[in-house]
């Protein structure tokens, strides 16, 4: 059986940590380590990032939440962040995300949690949601999808250079792609400026360590013979039938998931939605949206 334990968090610059003020610790499970933000007390709120980012990304949405009254979780997802980096991408699925972060909220022996998702967030939540319904009181995802694909999927150029060999490995791993353009999926172009590029580069600051971002966008189903179709649906199957409350913020502005709004009220067919003229990163250009959304979930019976 893995040994559990939790550890100290490593040190941060102090240009991240003044931007960043929050309790972390390390989470290891094994022969991998979650790092994650561990702050305030009250109802749990997860937060979880997708790819290329880290729970920085979280920093604004969380500072506007901690006076809510509530416990803030944002994990790194395994391969970001300050969580380990295998060096074998095989081994990002997102069965394997989901069981991570299940591990972890079990190990935090956690209950009522209001899942947020955003990117790959949605999908790895929803996962773990689906195989530990009992740990969740309610959800708000923001730009991101839970739907399986049911016929071909459209796919966007991102997602076509990153199955394209040699040149994606070249861009990935010796140009930190895609960080520096982060602007360019935004509503806002300066809304991801120089000092916001250097924090979510930091983590990935050795070519070693950036297996992670190209092998996300892997994961994301070019046909319907992808692996990741078929866990699909045991995400598509849970949030169907989740009766617990939800909210949907969407950053119009997002060239990669911004059409996925449509599909996703099909699936939440209750849930208020609030439309913003954001884009990707909402975390980035809406935090107030984003934490008003949280704090209604977490106070709905």
């Amino acid at each position: 059986m893995s040994e559990i334990t939790f550890e100290q968090a490593p040190a941060l610059p102090d240009w991240i940590t003044e931007q960043f003020p929050y309790a972390r610790r390390v989470f290891r499970n094994g022969p991998h380590t979650v790092h994650f933000v561990d702050e305030g007390s009250g109802p749990v709120v997860l937060l979880q990032h997708g790819n290329p980012t880290w729970c920085y990304l979280w920093r604004r949405v969380i500072a506007r939440l901690i006076p809510g009254g509530v416990r803030i979780l944002a994990p790194d997802l395994i391969g970001l962040g300050l969580s380990s980096k295998p060096r074998d991408p095989s081994i990002h699925t997102l069965e394997f995300h989901a069981n991570q972060i299940s591990a972890l909220m079990g190990a935090l022996q956690l209950e009522s949690i209001t899942i947020v998702g955003q990117d790959w967030g949605g999908p790895i939540l929803g996962l773990a949601a689906a195989r530990h319904p009992q740990w969740i009181h309610g959800a708000v995802f923001a730009n991101t999808t839970l739907v399986q694909p049911k016929k071909q999927p459209r796919t966007t150029a991102f997602h076509r250079f990153a199955n394209q060999p040699i040149i994606s490995d070249l861009a990935f791993k010796r140009f930190n792609y895609p960080i520096p353009v982060l602007h360019k999926v935004q509503g806002d172009p300066k809304s991801i400026g120089r000092a916001q590029k250097r924090a979510y580069a930091y983590p990935m600051r050795k070519q070693a360590d950036r297996v992670a971002p190209l092998a996300f966008a892997r994961m994301v189903p070019l046909n319907l013979e992808h692996p990741t179709v078929n866990t699909m649906g045991e995400v598509d199957n849970w949030a169907r039938n989740f009766r617990g409350p939800v909210r949907l913020v969407w950053g119009k502005k997002d060239p990669i998931l911004g059409r996925s709004l449509k599909k996703m009220q099909e699936l939440f067919p209750s849930a208020p939605v609030e439309e913003t003229g954001a884009g990707h990163f909402l975390q980035e250009e809406v935090p107030m949206q984003l934490a008003e959304a949280i704090l209604k979930v977490v106070g709905s019976v």
